[in-house]
């Protein structure tokens, strides 16, 4: 808010009595005024008292002295939120074609991982390299400006060894590939013609890893890439010491939507053939789901050359 200038006043709150002219005119009386600036030189307007001088009203900064602070402000929130919510990475080969291609940029949400949140099936995700997965792989020399918009998130950063694949498996659940396919989890088939590269099969007929049948541990996932015969995926890190597995907290978030280029703007949602009921039986359940035959049929056993126990299972 500005600064209100109020003109100067009597000393008293009332009305000031005015003294008597030897010819019987009354005083003329000082009028109470809102001040404007200097004293009108008329007689007619308001006077102001000597030495009090009106505030005079501040100038709006410049926009070149204001830039600096936006830019400022600006950065300080791209850094927050590259940190805590959503980063940007560069798709840089084929292994998840025609899904994403290469020189795709898609946006990682990285907020729900902070609460506890875990990967699920489907899912196509950004993990750090678990055990030197990207071996041999060229390194990418950025100049001083990309090093720089790489640490505010506005550009992936070069040094960070980061991989992008699709969630197959989680904890407890047994994925088997034989021959071509179909790729199992928990002994139910995956429809995958949504998402695995045309003229791929579901299953590569190999002996580096091609046919498998694994279980996931706690705390670990299984991953593949869509372009199933061209991605050194899970499948070929049986013999690393995760065995092939990428430990939760290696998981930077899930890749939500392709932001560029434009033309490739679209979702990634988890597609359909997951939304079937694949969890494993829990040990407990099956333990539980055996018993009670055991049981009833122990009863029966024992009730039955008993008089003493009726059909309804009363004592006599």
């Amino acid at each position: 808010m500005g600064d209100l200038a109020v003109g100067a006043r009597s000393g008293h709150d009332g009305p000031e009595e005015q003294p008597e002219r030897p010819d019987g005119s009354a005083t003329p009386a000082t009028n109470d005024v809102t001040g404007s600036g200097s004293d009108s030189g008329d007689g007619g307007g308001g006077t102001k008292e000597q030495g009090e001088q009106e505030p005079k009203p501040k100038k709006p900064r410049s926009f070149w002295k204001e830039l600096p602070l936006l830019i400022g402000i600006a950065l300080v929130l791209a850094l927050l939120i590259k940190t805590f919510l959503v980063q940007a990475f560069s798709i840089p080969s084929d292994s998840m074609q025609n899904t994403l291609q290469q020189g795709d940029r898609v946006l990682v949400d990285k907020l729900t991982p902070w609460f506890g949140s875990e990967p699920s099936r489907g899912e196509v995700v950004v993990f750090h390299d678990p055990d030197n997965w990207l071996a041999g792989e060229p390194t990418p020399n950025p100049n001083a400006a990309q090093t720089f918009l790489s640490k505010i998130g506005l550009m992936p950063s070069a040094n960070e060894k980061d991989l992008i694949k699709r969630v197959i498996g989680v904890a407890g659940d047994t994925i088997e590939c034989k021959g071509t396919g179909p790729l199992k989890v928990n002994g139910k088939a995956l429809n995958e013609e949504s998402y695995v590269y045309a003229g791929n099969t579901p299953c590569s007929v190999d002996d580096q890893g091609g046919q498998f049948k694994v279980t996931v541990p706690k705390g670990k996932i299984w991953v593949m890439g869509d372009h199933r015969q061209n991605s050194l995926d899970s499948r070929y890190h049986q013999q690393d010491d995760h065995q092939g597995f990428v430990p939760v907290g290696n998981v930077v978030g899930r890749a939500i939507v392709i932001a560029w280029p434009p033309t490739r703007w679209d979702t990634l949602p988890i597609p359909d053939t997951f939304d079937q009921n694949l969890s494993a039986a829990a040990p407990g359940a099956l333990g539980l789901a055996g018993a009670v035959p055991l049981v009833l049929w122990r009863r029966r056993r024992l009730t039955a050359g008993n008089p003493r126990v009726s059909g309804r299972g009363t004592a006599g």
